[in-house]
């Protein structure tokens, strides 16, 4: 029998009829499987955690039939308590499935500790911006007999003299001693 000839037959369009239908319930099949395994159409809702302790927004997302994943947290808030939730993904409101992960991001117990440069024998105008840019704040200026004016002497966090290279933490008050240009 010549291709042709078959693919004019009624048994061709038999066998085609016949796994036309076989993929139609094929795939019913499937898209009913689905909807009962996915639970299609079931949603949780993700609470408002922020501000919450790591305990309580544990028990939260739990009796949502949610899962937290924590994520580290770098940058300090002091508008929230210590290690609490911050913010999260996806946010408040969101409607998720079941056991769905939720990321939070938790404050940490304070600002994290930034190296103090070696400044002394720049001048302040130099001294002033490389501070601040790490987060630090400038406390009170004072001066002493130094032959270099506006030139750093000393740097001091609290009444004590900060050796460099130390670790403070981020947004600590310096009080800077300065040169006045006087010989001793």
């Amino acid at each position: 029998m010549s291709i042709i000839k078959f693919l004019k037959s009624k048994e061709f369009f038999k066998q085609i009829l016949l796994a036309v239908v076989a993929l139609f319930v094929f795939c019913f099949i499937m898209l009913k499987w689905l909807n009962m395994t996915t639970n299609h159409g079931d949603f949780e809702t993700v609470p408002d955690l922020k501000g919450k302790s790591i305990d309580v927004a544990k028990i939260e997302l739990e009796e949502n039939n949610l899962v937290m994943q924590i994520q580290d947290s770098a940058n300090y808030n002091p508008n929230y308590p210590k290690f609490s939730v911050i913010e999260h993904d996806p946010p408040s409101g969101e409607k998720v499935k079941e056991n769905r992960k939720i990321y939070v991001t938790l404050n940490p117990s304070g600002y994290r500790k930034v190296l103090v440069p070696d400044l002394r024998g720049r001048t302040f105008r130099q001294a002033k911006p490389a501070l601040q840019a790490l987060g630090f704040k400038i406390g009170n200026i004072s001066f002493v007999n130094d032959i270099g004016e506006n030139e750093v002497i000393e740097i001091n966090y609290k009444g004590k003299q900060v050796a460099p290279e130390t670790m403070l933490g981020k947004t600590s008050k310096l009080d800077i001693v300065l040169g006045n240009g006087k010989s001793n």
